[in-house]
C-alpha cells in the first residue's frame, strides 16, 4: 500500500501529458514559443501560491543549482520535441523520444545505486517491441534522419537527464519547491531561446492562446507535480519506462477526438508495450507466475 499513492500519481500524470502531443500538433503557435509558454504560464500561475503560502523553501546551494539545471534539461527536451512533432510526425517524435527508458537503464546502470534490476531490462525490451509493433516496422524503413529525427532522439536523451538528475535532487528538496525553480529556470532559458531564434511572442489566435493555457495548466502543472512526487518515491527507471503508456494514451485520445485511425497491430503493440512496464513492476526476480499476480 505504501506505494500506491506514487504509482496512482504516475498514473494521472501520464493521462495529463498524453494530450500534449495531439494540442503541439494542432501547430497554432511555433514550436519553441509553444515551449516558453508552457513553462512561463505555469509559472506565472505557481508564482501567487509562492509568494503568499510560505511552502517556497530555498534549498541548499548544491540542490538549488541541481533544481536549475533540471530546468534547462527540461525546457531543452520539450523545446527539441515540439519541433520534431511540427516537422515530422506525431508518431515518429515520439517513438524516438520514449526510447528516454533506455538511456536512463544505461545512465543508472554506469553511474547511479541501485543498479536496474533484471526485470527492469526484461520489461524494457519488451516494451520497446511492443513501441515498435505499435508504431509498424515499416515505420523504420521511411524514416528520415534530418532534423527533426536529431530533435527527437535529443528530447529523449535530455528527459533522460532531466529524470535522473531530479530524482537526486527530489531527495533533498520537497516537489514543490523544486517545480518552482525548475520552471523559472525553464522559462528563462527558453525566453532567451526565443528572442535569440526571433521567435513571435505575440499574434496568436484565441485558439493559440487557449492551447498555450491548457498546455501550462495540465500538461505541466498537473502532470509534472504528479509525476515529480511518483520520481521522488520510484525508482526512475521505473518511472521512465511508465511514461510509454503515454503514447497508447495520446494514439485512444487522436482516436476519439482527431479521428485517427488504431488498427489492430496498434492494440497487440500497447497490449506488448504495457506487459513491459507491468514485468517491471514486479517486485521479485521475474518468474511468470508473478507476472499476472497484483
Amino acid at each position: 500500500m505504501q506505494n500506491a499513492k506514487p504509482r496512482l500519481a504516475l498514473a494521472i500524470g501520464i493521462v495529463c501529458i498524453s494530450i500534449f502531443p495531439i494540442l503541439v500538433k494542432l501547430e497554432l503557435t511555433p514550436g519553441l514559443i509553444s515551449a516558453f509558454y508552457r513553462m512561463a504560464f505555469a509559472f506565472a500561475f505557481l508564482l501567487p501560491f509562492a509568494i503568499f503560502s510560505g511552502k517556497l523553501k530555498m534549498p541548499p546551494t548544491k540542490y538549488l543549482l541541481l533544481a536549475l539545471l533540471c530546468g534547462v534539461l527540461f525546457g531543452s527536451d520539450v523545446a527539441v520535441w515540439n519541433i520534431a512533432i511540427q516537422e515530422s510526425s506525431a508518431t515518429q517524435a515520439s517513438l524516438l523520444t520514449n526510447l528516454s527508458p533506455v538511456w536512463v537503464g544505461i545512465a543508472s546502470f554506469l553511474f547511479l545505486r541501485p543498479k536496474p534490476k533484471t526485470n527492469f531490462w526484461i520489461g524494457t525490451v519488451v516494451a520497446v517491441f511492443g513501441m515498435v509493433t505499435f508504431v509498424g516496422f515499416q515505420f523504420f524503413t521511411a524514416m528520415d534522419f534530418d532534423r527533426a529525427f536529431i530533435f527527437a532522439v535529443l528530447s529523449g536523451i535530455f528527459y533522460a537527464a532531466y529524470l535522473l538528475i531530479s530524482k537526486n535532487t527530489l531527495e533533498k528538496v520537497d516537489v514543490f519547491s523544486f517545480m518552482f525553480l525548475s520552471l523559472f529556470a525553464s522559462s528563462i532559458y527558453l525566453a532567451v531561446l526565443c528572442l535569440w531564434a526571433n521567435e513571435p511572442f505575440t499574434g496568436f489566435s484565441n485558439a493559440g492562446w487557449g492551447v498555450l493555457i491548457l498546455q501550462a495548466a495540465v500538461c505541466q502543472l498537473a502532470a509534472w507535480f504528479l509525476i515529480s512526487f511518483a520520481t521522488k518515491y520510484m525508482r526512475a527507471t521505473r518511472v521512465s519506462l511508465s511514461l510509454l503508456g503515454q503514447a497508447v494514451l495520446t494514439s485512444i485520445i487522436a482516436f476519439l477526438f482527431l479521428d485517427e485511425l488504431i488498427t489492430l497491430q496498434m492494440v497487440i503493440g500497447g497490449i506488448i508495450l504495457l506487459f513491459g512496464i507491468r514485468i517491471t513492476f514486479i517486485e521479485k526476480r521475474l518468474a511468470l507466475n508473478n507476472i499476472f499476480k497484483s
